[in-house]
This record gives C-alpha cells, sequence and structure tokens, in this order.
C-alpha cells in the first residue's frame, strides 16, 4: 500500500493526531518562551528567577505525568480528548489573566502538563494502538503536526500580541483550543478504528504485555531511557544557550537563527521516511542508529569554529529528530506490548520532559563554572556514540526475548 492511499484510507483518525500535535504547541517552550519578555518586565523577574520558576514548574509536570498518563489505558482518545484540550485552555486562560507568580507557576505548570505532555502522549499512545503493520506510517504522519504547529502558531502568536497585547494572544489561543481543536478533534477521534481485511500482515512482533511494575524493574528499561532522554537534554540545553555560543564563536544571531529553517525541512522529510523503514525493519532493529546523527550534529557544532557549522548542525538535527521522534514513538510496543502502553508511555515522556528541564540548569551551570559550551557539546556527541553500542545490545536482547520459547515434544 502506498503512504497517500494510506493517508487517503485512514484520514480522520490521522487528522485527529495531527490536530493533538498541532495545538500541542503552545505548551512548548518554543512557544512560551515568546511571552517570556513580557513575563519577566510585568513581574520584575531576573532571566535566573524566571528559568528556575519554568523549570520547577517542568519539573512538576514531569512527575505528574506518570499519574495521569494511565488514563489513556482506561479511557477512549475521545474522553481523554475532551479533558486534555479544555485543561490547557485553561492554562492558557491563566496565563492572559495571571497577575500573581503563584497563578503564574500553576498556568505553566498546566501548559507544560496538558500541552508538551498529555496532547502528545495521548496522540502517540492512540496510534501505536490503532495501526500495527503500519505503526512508523502512521506516527510519522502525526509528528509532522509538530511542524505545523511550530510553523503556524508562534508567528500567529507573534501577530496578535503585537496589536493586541500578549495576554489577549493567550486569551485568543484559550478561544482557539476550545472552539476549534475541542470540536475538531472530538469529531474525528469519535468512532475508533479496527483493523480492517485491507491492512497488510504486519512484520513486527510485539511483546507481551507488560505492566508497569514490571517494566520499572527490567533493566533494559533504563537502559532506554539513556538514549530517550539525550535528544530532550542536549536540544533544549543547545537551544537555551544558544545566544551565549553566537556571542563565544562571533557568529551572526540573525545567521544562526535562519538555519532553523534547514533543521525543519530535514525533519519533515526525514520522519516520513523513518515511519517507512520502521514499518520494514522495525523499530527495535534501528535502536542502535538512533543517536548517532545527533552525536555527528554535536561533534561538528562542538569543534568547527566556521559559522558553516551552525547549518551542518541544523541539517544533522533535522535528521536526528526525524529518527528519534518517530522511532521512540513507535518502539515500545516492540518492547513491551500494548495493553498497559499508556502508563508505561506516560513515564517515557516523563522522563523526556525532565531531561528537557535540567538541561539548561546544568549546562549553565558548568558554564558558570568555567567549562566552555563548545567542549560540553562535545561531551554530549561523545555520550550519544556511548550510548549506541549500549542500544545495540538491547536490539539483541529485546528481539531474543521476544523471540517464542519452543514447547518440549510430548512423548
Amino acid at each position: 500500500m502506498s503512504y497517500l492511499t494510506f493517508v487517503r484510507d485512514n484520514a480522520r483518525w490521522l487528522a485527529g493526531g495531527l490536530l493533538l500535535t498541532s495545538f500541542s504547541t503552545f505548551g512548548q517552550t518554543s512557544f512560551i518562551s515568546l511571552s517570556a519578555g513580557h513575563i519577566r518586565a510585568e513581574y520584575g523577574l531576573s532571566h535566573g528567577t524566571f528559568g528556575t520558576l519554568y523549570m520547577a514548574a517542568t519539573l512538576a509536570s514531569a512527575f505528574t505525568l506518570p499519574h495521569l498518563g494511565q488514563l489513556v489505558d482506561r479511557h477512549s482518545v475521545r474522553k481523554v480528548s475532551l479533558f486534555v484540550v479544555p485543561m490547557l485552555a485553561i492554562a492558557a486562560m491563566g496565563m492572559a489573566f495571571s497577575r500573581h507568580l503563584a497563578l503564574l507557576f500553576a498556568s505553566i505548570y498546566l501548559l507544560r502538563l496538558f500541552g508538551q505532555g498529555m496532547m502528545v502522549h495521548a496522540a502517540y499512545t492512540a496510534a501505536a494502538r490503532r495501526f500495527s503493520a503500519q505503526r512508523g506510517r502512521a506516527l510519522s504522519t502525526i509528528i509532522l503536526g509538530h511542524n505545523v504547529g511550530d510553523a503556524v502558531l508562534p508567528i500567529a502568536f507573534v501577530t496578535v500580541a503585537g496589536a493586541l497585547g500578549w495576554r489577549q494572544g493567550w486569551l485568543i489561543a484559550a478561544f482557539a483550543l476550545l472552539l476549534v481543536a475541542l470540536p475538531a478533534i472530538a469529531v474525528l477521534v469519535s468512532v475508533d478504528r479496527h483493523p480492517r481485511a485491507s491492512d497488510p500482515s504486519p512484520r513486527i512482533v510485539d511483546a507481551r504485555d507488560w505492566t508497569r511494575a514490571e517494566v520499572v524493574r527490567d533493566p533494559v528499561f533504563y537502559l532506554l531511557m539513556l538514549g530517550v532522554m539525550a535528544p530532550a537534554f542536549i536540544v533544549t540545553s543547545v537551544f537555551f544557550h544558544q545566544v551565549h555560543l553566537v556571542e563565544t564563536r562571533g557568529w551572526s544571531l540573525g545567521v544562526f537563527a535562519s538555519s532553523f529553517a534547514v533543521a525543519a525541512v530535514i525533519n519533515s522529510i526525514f520522519t516520513l521516511v523513518v515511519g517507512q523503514l520502521i514499518d520494514r525493519y522495525s523499530g527495535v532493529a534501528l535502536l542502535p542508529v538512533v543517536l548517532l546523527p545527533l552525536g555527528f550534529a554535536c561533534l561538528l557544532l562542538g569543534s568547527v569554529e566556521a559559522q558553516w557549522s551552525a547549518f551542518g548542525f541544523m541539517a544533522l538535527l533535522g535528521l536526528s529528530n526525524g529518527l528519534s521522534t518517530t522511532l521512540f514513538g513507535a518502539v515500545w510496543p516492540e518492547v513491551y506490548g500494548l495493553r498497559h502502553l499508556g502508563a508505561i508511555r506516560a513515564l517515557i515522556v516523563s522522563a523526556g520532559v525532565f531531561a528537557s528541564a535540567i538541561g539548561p540548569g546544568l549546562t549553565g551551570y558548568l558554564i558558570d563554572g568555567g567549562v566552555s559550551f563548545p567542549s560540553q557539546i562535545l561531551a554530549m556527541g561523545a555520550y550519544c556514540f556511548a550510548v549506541s553500542l549500549l542500544l545495540q545490545r538491547v536490539s539483541r536482547r529485546v528481539r531474543d526475548r521476544n523471540q517464542p520459547v519452543p514447547h518440549p515434544a510430548t512423548a
């Protein structure tokens, strides 16, 4: 089945997931940070104080997500969406009306929990459950919603905030969630998808259904987390300290900013490519290579001082994001089965959020301590290569334990 035929036959379910990931942009750092200058000015916060508040709210959301994420195992995607989307709208309203630090903290906490966390978690988990033979294609299509959201929502917010004010921008975001996202998603996911006779036969073997208690006792889980947390830690750290890096290298900030377009284009293309590869070879088979593009990206950015290295870094980062986001969305049924997937994925998403929260603070502390940021980036690259070797062993281990145990011949 061609990709276009797959999209046509499954348009409503793919569109529902695409909208979930698109509107999750309201809870992403790249969107929230558009209001950072206004927030610091109105609340009288320093960069460090606001950064600490933001980190604390993000960590709180990471610790909450493993408990809340289990909802996707107990309820339909429609019911979960009818809860999650309005809660994200409430968070946006909180940003619009906050006049006290406590309400600001609560609003950011809810944005991170329901935007970066639950909206994405619900979309990925539903795709993994609804599609088996075409899981990679489904996830790669839904993941494109992040690119759509990043392309449309920030510029729309900047335009509205420039004309009406940043608080009004957040209020309009809340109305967009309630009046556009909520009814559209509810209609699109109202009918569940069941396997069809026209679906190709699955090539991928899903594992037995592990419980979350079993998963947290499995050494393989923690080795996998070493890989899962790396992109969130590294990418957030580099973007957070991009001004410092540009100043250290004597680069043009405008030229560096223009390199983001390279990452966006390559990310979009390679996301679809990886979806096809997962359906053909399985996610477990691709685990040993998932961090290699990010490792080479760090090696290039950390060692080459010429500004062209920024474009090389972004090209490799786009490839890395397309690979890691799709793969780490698809691989878990192959490792731990489907029955408790929501509860297990909630742990995994929480780990990624945690890594994105501690990355900027830890690297900033090292910068203050005299450790150059390029040296830190080189160390991040070395980490990616080391973990890739571990993931090669993990891949073999998972494939071995998924093999059926032969029954002894009866006499």
